[in-house]
């Protein structure tokens, strides 16, 4: 199992004690061990999914197809960066494929595992480069933590002697997770030993979790902005969305006070509207009352997972904001209304304690409200949303 050791840094992954005795668990432990890019991850979570399939022989492209599959969500619904950015560029050619695929094949970010690798099969000629890419190392870095034992430095520079070394140490030293065949590049086979699949398909959730442990923090540090990560590793339920309160507030206000859409301008009619995100729900996580607006209901697929212009739609959303603000201090009916809320739309500290606290001036609130919500929208602009082009 995946446990917490106090003693220890992390989650420490146990297997059954009945393997040490046939397998080098620690070897095998060391697989996710110094990663340069997300791959690494990648690789071993798309050999445990194939493994616990009762895949024995696959091949290199297979494997990638099933690292794409494994990318998707995150990278296409949340923008995550599997490696980070240099100078504006992506790192990682995993997510260089699936981003190429999501132009070529316009596949929904909350697509199937079938329907991406139908994609990957329609368009496999156009993104072989970013593919043939994923072969070069990882493949074979992935079992170094198993070389220690044949007193042998590696030729890492040649695939073909990569092999041999590779069965070389299968044969005399240590039984390897895999081995691999003579053809080039993406038909490279890859064979599965018989023990090491029992192993894996025994303890394939503990594996997981381990996986998904390790990959989550290496995903951290690369996407330092990014809140919420955990939560954008698979798709959501949307049972999370928490706007029944906040709904009942914006109906209350608009018995009281005249409001106007951030973007067309029209007057919003009771009933007829929709609650919505001004900075996308998908990179905040969260139903804050401060980032949240009634809206055209007709705009509402169409904004998407995009982000409004700052300048104009800010200043009107702030006014709007305001608007609810004073009369949540003035109508003790609307103040109750606002109470209820606050399990589910108020748990930002400076919302509660500055925003919200009676006897804010106009400016007084825009300004706290410009302060803290543009450096949010700045992060998920660089962390690569589009500006949706009303």
């Amino acid at each position: 199992m995946v446990e917490f050791d106090p003693t220890k840094t992390g989650y420490q992954l146990n297997i059954d004690q009945k393997y040490y005795n046939s397998l080098d668990i620690l070897s095998f432990t060391q697989m996710m061990k110094t990663p340069s890019y997300c791959y690494k991850f990648y690789w071993l979570e798309a050999i445990v999914n194939l493994i616990v399939d009762d895949v024995v022989d696959t091949t290199f492209d297979a494997v990638i197809d099933e690292m794409i599959a494994n990318a998707w969500y995150s990278v296409v619904e949340f923008h995550i960066h599997l490696s980070g950015v240099i100078g504006g560029d992506v790192r990682d050619g995993l997510e260089r494929a699936v981003v190429k695929l999501h132009k070529l094949s316009k596949v929904s970010s909350n697509a199937s595992k079938v329907e991406i690798k139908n994609a990957i099969k329609q368009y496999n000629k156009e993104i072989s480069d970013e593919k043939k890419q994923l072969t070069n190392m990882v493949p074979y870095r992935a079992l170094a933590g198993f070389f220690h034992e044949s007193g042998q430095t590696p030729d890492w520079g040649s695939a073909r002697r990569m092999v041999a070394y590779i069965e070389m140490i299968n044969k005399n030293h240590v039984l390897l997770p895999y081995t691999l065949g003579e053809s080039s590049k993406l038909n490279k086979e890859i064979h599965f030993n018989s023990a090491w699949m029992q192993m894996i398909i025994d303890n394939n959730i503990a594996i997981r979790g381990w996986i998904q442990y390790e990959k989550i923090k290496w995903l951290q540090m690369n996407n330092p902005e990014m809140p919420g990560l955990v939560y954008k590793m698979n798709q959501l339920d949307n049972k999370m969305r928490k706007l029944s309160n906040v709904r009942n507030l914006w109906e209350a206000i608009l018995n009281v006070t005249t409001i106007n859409d951030v973007f067309t301008g029209n007057e919003i009619v009771k009933g007829d509207y929709d609650v919505d995100h001004f900075i996308p729900w998908s990179f905040v996580m969260n139903d804050e009352l401060w980032n949240l607006m009634p809206m055209d209901s007709s705009l509402n697929s169409s904004k998407s997972n995009r982000l409004p212009k700052w300048e104009p739609f800010f200043a009107t959303f702030a006014k709007n904001q305001y608007d609810l603000y004073l009369a949540i201090h003035e109508k003790e009916g609307i103040h109750r209304l606002y109470e209820k809320c606050y399990r589910d739309n108020l748990h930002t500290i400076w919302a509660n304690q500055e925003l919200y606290r009676e006897g804010n001036s106009r400016e007084t609130f825009i300004t706290i409200l410009d302060q803290n919500m543009h450096p949010v929208y700045d992060s998920a602009r660089r962390q690569g949303y589009e500006i949706w082009d009303y």
